[in-house]
């Protein structure tokens, strides 16, 4: 074997960093690699890698460096990863069948030890050695870890035979010990092999032997029993160290140690029986070889070293050596032998065709060999020899796939296209076009098994998709049958004969379909394992822990089962025996299958059915053998093989069959004995009447005039009708006697009916009666009476049968029979008691008129309890039982009729059917009745329910809205969406917080499901300006959990791709990096993110990988740009050494410009590039070094020396210097160009002449063009000589100098301005024509300002525009203001200059003053003038965004110069935006407004009604913002109760009645006063207290505001406490305004009043308190933090009764009623606008509230305690409210101390029990006036029922009291379900009537049409 390198997986490290271990899957798909860093490397089949991942410690608490890998192997799939680290862990990964599928640890099998190697069998056992000598086992699935052996010694290597069915362990004490999963017939014995002399690190198993190595530099070969075959000893080579690892190839033909720089490689030799050894691959350099690993193909090796590097080998023998165990030897280019190394097996593989053969395969577990020649494919079974071809010209360009799963034919998968090839057959058997190729999914059956009649059997079933299975006949190429089926199929498989498939689908169900009758049927669930057992239609499944056989498939629900406890494995068959293979994990179990059972199905269907007789009498009778004979005796009986029958059916036991056919058998045997080939019709009628054929039987007889026969057989089975039939057709002589039998055997037997019937055929009524009486059958006998006139006049007949039907209970016949006879009555009382209402209705409307609706009635109740509601509806509306109708269209389903009726009805108690009805509406989902219904019938919750549930949410959210307040809404919401999101119902979950507008909940709940898609969809749709930084917070979060593909993705998204290489960056991942710079940072970004990923690898390395991106001189150059110019002389030195001289170039000119010359010099040299050295001196005047250096490399460079030093002279003005310099170098141009461009014409011409005199005219020529040419060569010169010149130069061709000529004429005395423009023209023409584009431009340049100069811009425009100066003809346009020519210009020519127009069109108009044309440029023009009212109604016409922002700005204007009150209005006439930027200008607008007075008038009541609506309109807006709930938006809450209030005060202003309100409002408002001026706000609370005669109060509130002028005054803003407002809600902590609010006369007035006051002394300076204990205006309790709500009326807290709005208000009911009566006596404007503004405010309709109705919804919501008559038991409780929804309810007022209570209290037990046991819906609620508590609760567990307590509270309790009215103890007040009063005198009526007077309360709830007493508010006595 030859080793050929093909390339390193991974570079050396610098120091130890050992390669730990290395795996290739069994698939030869993946390579994984492990190393000193803990890091598993994945790589294909290429050496390509492909993936890494990081593996973790047992626990984390050791850290990542605690332990070591020691071991990876593949699962047998290649699917999973198993990892042996030595911190006693094995960690399985699932790391998927697809680079890129997401990994996790699938199983933990923590051991006792370290693990030290491993090996995963391909049975799926992972098998791993332990440091303390075990061997254990490891299941995946059920993560758990068994003892397989162990040793006493530490283990150091383990591996497995060929097949993986056994291992051996190395252990540190030398032994090796070997153990056999499953017994091979190789000999091989479980237990210690050998012992070798060291530890066996370097093990390998081949089939020729065990090699092991060690420290001893030895490698020796053992024999499978141990014995020593081979030692090869390099213990005295000083080069070769310890054997430290080995692996051998696949075949075990191979074998390889690695040690230290070396591998030793070994071969087998089958000739000598012995390995040898192949000249050894040495590394220098190398170092120790740590792991080794070859490809299970064999086709390439890994070896790994001590420095991490992993190296890749070709292992092949130039395609000579085929998977090492065949030999291809190409003898022809059209013939190939193919040689089995192992079995000397050799196939001659030839093209019949000639063409030559390539890529030849041996596939299909080494039986098949696949060849391509240029034009056919090759196909061969190396077993027996049978070879196809088969043309195939680049059918798949070599991508086939080949399956081999059947022997007769080979199954070839190309591009979707199934192709079938039978072995030995030169043509295509099929092809079909399918997507699922795979041999569980496709069955092929090619006369497997000899059939009856059939010669060629050839059919396939296969899916055509996944649900749909294809039978196709292969012979005539056509489709048979296709089978749909529901779910997708995973297996399916013809029985031999292709009668029957069977088939399982996903749900693990296995049907069964039968080809020829199309039947198809389950047979068994959840089956994991079936086939068809070989050369049978038997059939073995498994299900769960059985074994499931069927002997006779057609009888498919008989199934033979017995318990398993493993896998089936296969079914094997051998030696005429017939085993399924069980795994049970460490055992292998055979269970043998019945022979002969099976071999009855194959005698069946070749018609062998004597054999089959022999099979069945073999076994045991069973449920499928007794199927079994029965399909035998239906065979046979068709097959007229009789005696079989008879025996098929002694053995299933029918004796009559049995006997019955042994007697047919006889009949036949005389007959043929006789030869009475006639008599044989006998046996055919026996067989039709066994079949119970009779009339075939009868057939035959009467066809062979056996009429006898016929008679006889009828009578033997008892069909005398048929015998009589027969005798009389046939004129039997006995037709008569047979009747006069068959009648007495009628009465023998008892058939009286039967009997009856001859003798009514025969006329005989009065014998048909009394027989059919006789046989218990009245109606018949009734029948015949009612239709006999002579015989229905008899009386006692009549009776009879009368009595008769009514002992039958055939009460309508009897009744028919009286209405017959005239009885009426009693006719009627039949058809009653017979529930024959129909007839009693027609017979009562005849004879008895009243009882008609009775009898409605009772018909309805009887269809009713027939459940016939349907028929019941009518008679109930006939019967006038309307709510019954109802009841009875309810049951039947007949909603809309149930409506109908319901319209008509009036009643309260119809409701409970809306409800019933609106259910089933809601079932069927017929949401719009449903919703109607349910509303009527006063049910909105259930509305609500229903459409939550069908997911109509806007639906359910409005009804919601609706009927409920906002808290319930937003409370029933937020439960069912928490309920929905447990459910996993995410989506609708969403919907519905959302629809609450509360999406911030369900971006949590993506957040917490890390559905991070759908959290970016809801921030697009809600927080669009939180896109990008949710994309980037997502990504960091990612990131940090290092999930960094998804983290880039979200960097992408969020336009930060940049983050995105960072991170890759810092977790040294380059190759992503480099691929989202390429990809998403264009060209420059990739170049340096790869210059970057090559400067941290240097060296190689980085040349290689710029070399590999083409990047290589672009790094080189970006390296030189970034003046990195060591690692620019890195990548140039190793590849691009051309590059060099450049990099050293521009290295010196670095250092050139770092000052460093000397050495920039040597650079410069380095480069080749002294002049560059020279000419650096040359600049820093260093004139000895720039000639040093010229002389000694370039002596050509001392010219340059001169002249630079010739031009610093010049500069220096010392120009006979220069010019000597200039002569010296030998440049006398340059000397003349230095004079000409200094203007010193004279020297230059000296010089030329003298040294350059061929230059003269030249110089000349420019002497002339240039200006002092002009003014002193020809000032003479008129233009009229010029136009002569400009004419001579044109004819003679000098067109350059024409133009020249032409363009130096200037309008003058002799030549006019027209003259001169045609002349320019002129030039323009011929230079267009003869000269270059350039020239023209520059005459066009020329001529185009004169042009514009003589006013002509359009004619320079239409010029500039020949010349293609495209800014120059805009210019012009421009110039001539033609804007439309001009933009038309640059619209077509030059789009770049569009703005340029634009902008000068701006300009323009705004010179001129005129905007109109402007568009939204002119509102910036409109605004900066002032001009707002054109401004904003030009705005008006764009969007609402730029009216907002105008809006903003002139409001913002206004403010600046004072006038809040116009920016008011602003906003008020165009609305309020919810916009964070436009904030500011409504907090000023609201604080200057906050100034005005609304104390003294109402002169300012529209200023303060107008900041109201637009806070109103802000917060509304904000609400639906993403501002919600914000800073800014609880500040402008504040700001609008703040207005509101000040409106209200202002409303209240001139009416008496509302100065307390006015008063209470002012007070509410110090709460504010770090908003409001604060001097101001106690003036105007101290003010309205002195009104309202609230003296206290406005001390304390007046003496504030005097400390507060007196600190403005001072300019001190250290305001001194005041212990009144202490414990108060009004902030201590306030902004002093500029000036005081009041004037000095006003403030000395407020000033001497408190002073007087705290003189006088007789006022006491306090805050009111309330009820609460605390000042009455508080919203927060000092003690307990407890909030409450602010009054919309007063400011003042709501407490008890209170009204409560949506939107979080509420309101003091006594206040709220007062201001709104006040408001409809007074009805001024400001109150009536007030009152409005409440109703929108508070979204109600403002009315005065019933204070009583208030207080009963308080009793409603207390809490109810229940006991159970425990006194210290656990208390629960319950709500009024819930107790009367059921029930109505006694309130029982009685005390301990109570005397006459002890005696009426036995009576009420009494009566409530009785009222439990008749189950009447009442119960009573005790009412205590105990002491205390725990009395109240004694007293009631020892002598009351089980009743619910009322809350022991006084006040509650005294309320209650008042209420009903209560005047004496113990008293019993009775409420109904809707607390309307019953009586108020229970007690009495309880005394007198005992439990009927609770029936009777419970009579009055139900009907609700007792109006309800008036309660008087009366004091408690």
């Amino acid at each position: 074997m030859q080793l050929k390198r093909i390339k390193s997986l991974l570079p050396s490290l610098t120091g130890e960093a050992q390669v730990q271990a290395m795996a290739w899957s069994l698939n030869n798909q993946k390579f994984a690699v492990c190393g000193a860093d803990r890091v598993v490397h994945l790589f294909d089949e290429f050496g390509e890698k492909k993936d890494k991942f990081s593996t973790k410690p047992c626990d984390s608490k050791f850290g990542k460096t605690s332990y070591l890998v020691n071991a990876l192997a593949f699962s047998p799939d290649g699917s999973m990863l198993a990892v042996a680290q030595t911190d006693n862990i094995v960690f399985v990964y699932k790391i998927g069948y697809d680079w890129g599928d997401k990994k996790s640890i699938v199983a933990k099998l923590i051991q006792n030890s370290a693990i030290t190697c491993m090996q995963w069998l391909p049975d799926n056992q992972i098998i791993f050695g332990l440091a303390d000598g075990k061997i254990r086992s490891g299941n995946v699935k059920k993560n758990k870890s068994s003892n397989v052996y162990t040793a006493e010694h530490y283990t150091v290597s383990l591996a497995t035979n060929a097949s993986g069915k056994a291992i051996i362990s190395g252990h540190a004490d030398g032994s090796i010990v070997r153990f056999v999963f499953e017994q091979e017939n190789t000999g091989e014995t479980q237990g210690l092999v050998c012992r070798h002399t060291t530890p066996p690190y370097a093990l390998a198993w081949t089939p020729f032997g065990i090699l092991a190595g060690g420290c001893d530099k030895r490698i020796v070969v053992y024999t499978k029993d141990g014995r020593m075959l081979q030692q090869f000893d390099y213990s005295k080579d000083s080069t070769e160290k310890e054997f430290t690892c080995a692996a051998s190839n696949p075949t075990g033909q191979m074998v390889v140690f690695g040690s230290y720089n070396r591998l030793r490689i070994f071969t087998w030799s089958a000739r000598k029986g012995l390995f040898e050894e192949n000249d050894p691959k040495e590394f220098t350099n190398y170092y120790t070889i740590s792991s080794i690993s070859w490809k299970k193909d064999g086709s390439r090796l890994a070896i790994g070293n001590l420095t991490g590097c992993v190296d890749l080998f070709d292992t092949s023998l130039k395609k000579q050596l085929y998977k090492g165990k065949f030999e291809m030897t190409y003898v022809g280019v059209s013939q190939v032998i193919i040689r089995n190394i192992t079995t000397n097996q050799k196939v001659d593989l030839k093209s019949h065709y000639g063409y030559e053969v390539f890529e030849v395969k041996v596939l299909g577990k080494d039986r098949y060999v696949v060849a391509h020649t240029t034009e056919t494919l090759m196909i061969g079974d190396l077993n027996t020899g049978n070879l196809s071809e088969i043309p195939w010209r680049g059918q798949a360009g070599g991508e086939e796939k080949f399956y081999f799963d059947n022997e007769n034919v080979c199954m070839i998968f190309s591009g979707g296209e199934l192709t079938l090839v039978e072995y030995g057959a030169n043509d295509v058997l099929c092809q079909v076009r399918t997507e699922f190729m795979n041999p569980h999914l496709i069955s092929v059956r090619l006369n497997e098994r000899k059939q009856k009649d059939v010669r060629n059997n050839k059919k396939m079933a296969f899916l055509i998709d996944l649900k749909t299975i294809s039978i196709m006949d292969l012979i005539p190429g056509i489709s048979i049958a296709q089978i749909q089926h529901d779910l997708k199929i995973d297996w399916l498989e013809l029985n031999e004969t292709a009668k029957y498939l069977l088939f399982r689908d996903k749900k693990m169900k296995l049907h069964l379909y039968n080809v020829e009758t199309r039947e198809r049927n389950c047979i068994l669930n959840f089956c994991t394992y079936v086939q068809w057992v070989p050369d049978s239609d038997v059939v073995v499944a498994q299900n769960r822990n059985n074994l499931c056989i069927w002997y006779n498939i057609e009888a498919y629900e008989k199934v033979t089962m017995a318990p398993i406890k493993g896998d089936i494995q296969e079914i094997r068959k051998e030696n005429n025996k017939t085993n399924v293979i069980i795994n049970e994990g460490v055992n292998i179990v055979n269970y043998e299958l019945d022979s002969g059972l099976i071999e009855f199905g194959t005698a069946m269907e070749d018609g062998d059915l004597v054999r089959a007789v022999d099979y069945l009498e073999s076994v045991v009778i069973s449920d499928e053998t007794e199927t079994m004979w029965k399909t035998l005796a239906r065979f046979s009986l068709e097959s007229k093989q009789y005696f079989i029958a008879e025996r098929c059916y002694a053995a299933l036991g029918d004796v009559a069959k049995a006997r019955y056919l042994r007697e047919t058998n006889k009949i036949a045997a005389e007959n043929e004995k006789e030869g009475d080939t006639r008599n044989q019709f006998i046996v055919r009628a026996r067989i039709a009447q066994l079949d119970k054929n009779f009339k075939a039987a009868e057939s035959i007889f009467l066809e062979n005039q056996a009429i006898d026969e016929a008679i006889k057989m009828y009578q033997s089975v008892y069909k005398w009708e048929e015998a009589i039939e027969i005798a009389e057709a046939k004129n039997h002589p006995n037709a008569e006697k047979l009747k006069k039998n068959y009648t007495q055997w009628l009465n023998d037997t008892e058939q009286f009916e039967v009997a009856a019937l001859l003798k009514e055929k025969e006329y005989d009524y009065l014998g048909a009666i009394n027989l059919y009486l006789r046989a218990n059958i009245p109606i018949r006998a009734s029948k015949i009476l009612m239709n006999n006139r002579e015989l229905i006049h008899n009386q006692e007949l009549i009776n009879k049968i009368a009595t008769s039907l009514i002992k039958s209970d055939l009460y309508e016949n009897a009744g028919e029979l009286f209405e017959k006879i005239r009885d009426d009555h009693k006719a009627l009382e039949c058809y009653k008691t017979g529930k024959s209402y129909r007839k009693a209705v027609d017979l009562a409307r005849q004879c008895a008129p009243q009882e008609v609706v009775k009898l409605e009635a009772e018909w309805g109740d009887y269809l009713a309890s027939q459940k016939l509601f349907d028929a019941a509806i009518n008679h109930y509306i006939e019967a006038g039982e309307s709510l019954k109708a109802v009841e009875a269209s309810i049951n039947s389903r007949q909603w809309k009729k149930a409506l109908d009726i319901l319209g008509t009805q009036d009643t309260e108690s119809v409701a409970i059917y809306y409800k019933k009805i609106a259910d089933n509406f809601a079932n069927v989902q017929d949401f719009d009745i449903a919703e109607k219904l349910y509303i009527k019938a006063n049910h909105p919750k259930e509305c609500i329910e229903m459409f939550n549930r069908a997911g109509k949410w806007d639906r359910a959210f409005k009804i919601a809205t609706a009927y409920l307040t906002k808290q319930e809404v937003t409370t029933l919401y937020s439960e069912q969406a928490k309920i929905l999101e447990q459910q996993g119902r995410y989506k609708e979950a969403e919907k519905l917080y959302t629809t609450i507008n509360d999406p911030q909940q369900a971006i949590q709940m993506y957040k917490n499901l890390k559905n991070y898609d759908s959290l970016i969809r809801l921030i697009k749709e809600y927080y669009p300006d939180m896109v990008a930084d949710t994309y980037t917070h997502l990504a960091k979060d990612l990131e940090a959990n290092n999930n960094f593909k998804q983290a880039e993705n979200y960097y992408i998204q969020g336009n930060d791709w940049k983050s995105a290489v960072n991170m890759y960056r810092r977790v040294d991942n380059w190759e992503d990096a480099y691929k989202v710079a390429k990809n998403h940072g264009g060209p420059v970004a990739s170049k340096q993110v790869a210059y970057l990923w090559a400067k941290t690898l240097g060296g190689d390395s980085a040349v290689k990988l710029l070399t590999k991106l083409g990047l290589l001189e672009q790094a080189i150059d970006f390296a030189l740009e970034n003046s990195a110019f060591e690692f620019a002389f890195d990548l140039a030195k190793t590849s691009s050494k051309d590059k060099l001289p450049e990099i050293h170039g521009r290295y010196a000119m670095f250092l050139e410009d770092e000052g460093r010359f000397q050495e920039a010099e040597q650079e410069f040299i380095r480069a080749k590039k002294p002049k560059e050295a020279v000419l650096m001196y040359v600049h820093n005047r260093d004139w000895d070094n720039a000639q040093r250096v010229a002389e000694q490399y370039d002596p050509s460079l001392t010219s340059d020396v001169l002249i630079g030093q010739a031009k610093l002279a010049f500069d220096e003005k010392n120009y006979q210097k220069a010019e000597s310099f200039l002569l010296r170098a030998q440049r006398p141009e340059l000397a003349v160009k230095l004079y000409k461009d200094n203007g010193m014409w004279p020297d230059a011409f000296r010089v030329c002449k003298e040294y350059l005199p061929n230059r003269v005219d030249q110089l000349r020529e420019e002497f002339e063009s240039s200006g002092s040419a002009q003014k002193q060569s020809l000032v003479g010169v008129d233009a009229t000589g010029l136009l002569e010149q400009a004419t001579r130069w044109e004819a003679s061709g000098e067109y350059a100098k024409s133009v020249d000529a032409y363009l130096k004429i200037m309008p003058s005395n002799n030549i006019d301005k027209d003259s001169a423009l045609k002349c320019w023209m002129k030039a323009f023409d011929l230079s267009q024509k003869f000269l270059s584009e350039e020239r023209t431009q520059y005459v066009a340049q020329t001529i185009g300002p004169r042009l514009i100069q003589q006013n002509r811009p359009n004619q320079a425009a239409e010029l500039f525009l020949k010349a293609e100066l495209i800014k120059e003809c805009i210019d012009a346009f421009i110039i001539a203001e033609d804007w439309k020519k001009a933009k038309k210009v640059a619209e077509q020519l030059d789009p770049s200059l569009i703005q340029y127009v634009e902008d000068n069109y701006i300009k323009s108009k705004k010179s001129q003053g005129d905007y109109s044309d402007l568009g939204l440029q002119a509102l910036d023009l409109y605004a900066n003038e002032g001009k707002w009212e054109e401004c904003l109604k030009l705005a008006e016409k764009q969007n609402q965004d730029v009216l907002n922002k105008y809006v903003a700005k002139y409001a913002a204007t206004l403010i600046q110069k004072g006038r809040s009150d116009l920016a008011l209005d602003l906003y008020t006439k165009y609305g309020a935006p919810a916009i964070s930027q436009y904030f500011n200008n409504f907090k000023q607008i609201a604080y200057d407004v906050l100034k005005l007075d609304s104390l003294n008038s109402r002169e300012y009541y529209n200023e303060w009604s107008k900041l109201r609506e637009i806070l109103l309109t802000l917060n509304q807006n904000l609400s639906k913002s993403s501002e919600k709930d914000g800073p800014d938006h609880k500040h402008f809450q504040k700001l609008l109760l703040i207005a509101h209030y000040n409106t209200m005060r202002c409303s209240c202003i001139g009416n008496d009645q509302l100065d307390t309100i006015a008063a209470k409002l002012s007070i509410a408002l110090l709460r504010h006063a770090d908003l409001i001026p604060a001097d101001k706000a106690f003036y105007e609370a101290g003010v309205m207290c002195q009104k309202v005669k609230w003296d206290n109060m406005a001390f304390v509130f007046l003496n504030r505001y005097i400390d507060l002028a007196d600190a403005i005054d001072d300019r001190n803003n250290e305001i001194m406490d005041n212990p009144y407002l202490a414990e108060t809600d009004i902030p201590f902590e306030i902004n002093l305004p500029e000036n005081k609010y009041l004037s000095d006369d006003k403030h000395e007035e407020i000033k001497t009043w408190v002073i007087k006051v705290s003189m006088d002394r007789k006022i006491e300076p306090s805050l009111n308190t309330d009820e609460r204990g605390f000042y009455e205006a508080s919203l927060i309790s000092p003690d307990s933090d407890k909030k409450y709500l602010p009054c919309v009326i007063t400011g003042y807290p709501v407490l008890e009764k209170k009204l409560e709005f949506k939107n979080n208000l509420a309101t003091n009911v006594e206040d709220w009623n007062k201001y709104l009566m006040t408001s409809r006596m007074s009805k001024t404007d400001e109150m009536l606008d007030c009152v409005k503004f409440l109703g929108k405010w508070c979204d109600t309709n403002p009315n005065p509230i019933d204070e009583r109705q208030i207080l009963i919804n308080k009793f409603l919501n207390q809490d109810l305690e229940v006991l159970n008559l425990d006194p210290n038991g656990k208390i629960s409780h319950l709500k009024l409210s819930d107790v009367l929804s059921k029930n109505f309810v006694g309130f029982y007022f009685d005390a301990k101390w109570c005397l006459p209570g002890e005696e009426f209290l036995k009576i009420l037990k009494k009566v409530y029990n009785e009222t439990k046991l008749k189950g009447v819906n009442f119960e009573i609620v005790h009412v205590s006036y105990d002491t205390d508590q725990q009395t109240n609760r004694n007293y009631y567990c020892t002598n009351h029922s089980n009743w619910l307590l009322w809350p022991f509270q006084k006040n509650i309790t005294d309320e209650l009291a008042r209420f009903l009215s209560v005047k004496y103890l113990p008293c019993l007040i009775v409420i109904s379900s809707n607390f309307k009063l019953i009586t108020s005198t229970g007690r009495k009526e309880i005394n007198d009537k005992g439990f009927d007077a609770v029936n009777y309360w419970d009579y009055v709830n139900k009907q609700a049409n007792r109006k309800s007493v008036k309660f008087e508010d009366q004091a408690f006595i």
